[in-house]
């Protein structure tokens, strides 16, 4: 943002006062997020939104939008990013909807019907969304790396709390190889994954293009933390398929992260395009 939606909106944002919601996917574009078809016209001293956006987070809770809307032709350079406070006319927000998992953070539709957004809304100029959107999911495809690595973590935890606490064939589980080795190798995937995510945080902190790592970061670790969840609801047996116990929560919370901010698939793609753009 420039220096007057930076003061308008940074304060508010970092003392809480306002909830934001970032909103690229519709319901006819997900991973291809160049090809968004919510419209932006602008019409005197505001553009006229019109369109609407799927599983967007905090929709439900959120003041404000950034939200991204094609003001040029196809493609990504025909999309630019605007922020679109909750309460102007036209807006609407649906009903969260019913998930998997992670139910503490809802999922809604946003809806846009003429929408007049001022022009002093826009975020860079004409045709810097896309590379607007792609700077917020560089950062947010760490963040959910480090979140994986967290989740694991505690999965690993408390998989070693009940392995040598749950008794079989008169002793504990945990002295059994099969058990340690699923735990060995929990923790060393963790482990792996934490090193990587670390050291992308490192070279973000540096200023340094992080594009290929962030995707490495959220590609290991996602798929890391799913086998983790996995192997401890094995190590919990019947157990980990019982919600007393939480694990069956984990394993159905950490499935989301292979999907969102990126598929694996789209973490793939990208690390092989910036690896062939490097080496040519």
């Amino acid at each position: 943002g420039n220096e007057a939606q930076k003061a308008k909106y940074l304060p508010l944002i970092a003392s809480g006062a306002i909830i934001t919601s970032f909103a690229l996917t519709e319901p006819d574009v997900g991973s291809d997020s160049g090809s968004v078809k919510t419209r932006a016209e602008l019409d005197g001293d505001a553009y006229v939104l019109n369109g609407s956006k799927r599983y967007i987070t905090n929709a439900d809770k959120a003041d404000l939008f950034t939200v991204m809307a094609r003001t040029g032709g196809p493609g990504p350079k025909g999309v630019t990013a605007f922020l679109v406070p909750r309460d102007l006319p036209g807006l609407s927000v649906g009903k969260p909807e019913r998930k998997m998992g992670q139910q503490g953070a809802h999922v809604c539709d946003v809806n846009f019907d003429n929408v007049r957004v001022p022009v002093e809304n826009r975020l860079g100029a004409e045709g810097d969304g896309f590379k607007v959107a792609m700077r917020v999911l560089d950062r947010g495809r760490l963040h959910i790396s480090a979140v994986c690595v967290g989740a694991a973590e505690r999965l690993i935890a408390d998989s070693i709390a009940y392995a040598k606490n749950r008794q079989q064939f008169g002793k504990p589980i945990a002295e059994f190889q099969l058990i340690q080795a699923m735990i060995a190798d929990s923790v060393a995937e963790c482990k792996a994954a934490k090193a990587l995510v670390l050291q992308t945080a490192r070279a973000k902190d540096r200023g340094e293009r992080i594009t290929e790592d962030c995707a490495c970061a959220k590609l290991i670790a996602s798929e890391m933390v799913g086998r983790v969840a996995d192997r401890a609801v094995q190590i919990f047996g019947g157990a980990g398929y019982i919600a007393d116990y939480g694990i069956e929560r984990f394993y159905r919370d950490v499935r989301l992260f292979r999907i969102y901010e990126g598929t694996s698939e789209i973490q793939r793609t990208i690390i092989a395009r910036e690896a062939l753009r490097s080496e040519g």
